[in-house]
């Protein structure tokens, strides 16, 4: 392998802080991920962080915005959404009660993730789900 090539691919996305961008997104991860075994999980992750960056964040402002990045190897897709921040909580994961209405998507991002991280900064959050794809049998790539 050549010194400056690598095995990751990352693409990113940015996008307006308006909720029919949250369908925007998911069509982008959805071409992105074309053929790759997790690419539902992934697509349902991507809705439920940009959802969370428009309706939690400065991001659904008129002027916010959120983006979105994923990173492919041949084993492991991240997808990461960063908000705009200007909430006085970071994101985190609860279970909720089964009367509950809200407070369930982080939760079920970790349902489905192999591993999720909060990064928060001054300007934001941002939120890493990973996917984890298992081995082919016959020794080939799952990406």
């Amino acid at each position: 392998m050549h010194e400056y090539t690598s095995m990751v691919r990352v693409w990113g996305l940015s996008c307006p802080g308006f909720p029919e961008e949250v369908s925007r997104a998911r069509r982008w991860t959805r071409d992105i991920l074309r053929g790759f075994p997790l690419a539902e999980d992934a697509e349902l992750i991507v809705s439920e962080l940009s959802t969370n960056a428009i309706l939690h964040t400065a991001s659904g402002r008129a002027s916010g915005s959120f983006h979105l990045a994923v990173a492919v190897s041949p084993r492991v897709v991240a997808l990461s959404v960063t908000d705009e921040g200007a909430t006085n909580t970071a994101p985190k994961a609860e279970h909720q009660d089964d009367q509950a209405e809200h407070g369930r998507g982080l939760d079920m991002v970790s349902t489905l993730a192999h591993r999720v991280v909060v990064h928060d900064s001054h300007s934001g959050h941002t939120v890493t789900a990973e996917l984890i794809a298992r081995a082919q049998p016959d020794g080939g790539r799952p990406c």
